[in-house]
């Protein structure tokens, strides 16, 4: 059972939950539909570490009760903040969730080590949130795929060495396999699995 004071420590949720979820489901479909391009969070999140704005809110807009997340830096303040605001359970293992977030790219679990879907159900996969910061230079990789006009230029810091060859044997599994959305603190940068990509 909840106590006051644990409630007053609590982050808020969406200022506005209808319209402020509908503007933040447009932000991250119109990135899923350009990958490779960078959305700005249409409005302000407030949540505890290690939650981006970004990723918080996509969950606050995304997550329910029926979709377990799962945490790779486990925290309790963000674990009952989803709780609370979503009704989302944490899930124990990645495989389990329909929704993960990674706070450490280099050392998170391979892409496999998700729900990858089943052909007939590939929408049940994971969708992997991945908090990252941009590259100054260099990292960088060539997207090309369905909304991507010609090609696109994706560049991010901090990833695990392999993680495009990762990347290529996940595209191969399409219609199954993972999506990924790469938050950046206000951002989101998606790249579904139709995508491909070039080192």
């Amino acid at each position: 059972m909840r106590t006051a004071n644990a409630l007053e420590r609590l982050f808020p949720g969406l200022p506005d939950p209808v319209l402020d979820s509908q503007r933040i489901f447009r932000a991250a479909l119109e990135a899923f539909s350009h990958p490779g391009r960078s959305v700005a969070l249409p409005i302000a999140v407030q949540a505890p570490a290690p939650l981006d704005p970004a990723s918080a809110a996509f969950l606050l807009t995304m997550a329910d009760f029926e979709t377990p997340i799962w945490l790779q830096e486990y925290s309790a303040a963000a674990a009952e903040y989803l709780r609370f605001h979503c009704g989302a359970p944490v899930a124990e293992h990645p495989g389990e969730a329909r929704f993960a977030l990674a706070t450490n790219p280099a050392t998170m679990p391979d892409l496999d080590r998700y729900d990858l879907g089943q052909p007939e159900y590939p929408d049940r996969s994971t969708t992997l949130l991945i908090q990252v910061q941009r590259a100054r230079r260099g990292n960088a990789v060539t997207l090309r795929g369905p909304g991507v006009k010609g090609t696109s230029v994706l560049e991010l810091d901090g990833l695990a060495a392999d993680f495009w060859l990762q990347w290529k044997r996940n595209d191969a599994l399409f219609p199954c396999g993972v999506d990924v959305l790469f938050i950046c603190g206000n951002t989101f940068c998606a790249l579904p699995r139709s995508t491909k990509a070039e080192a």
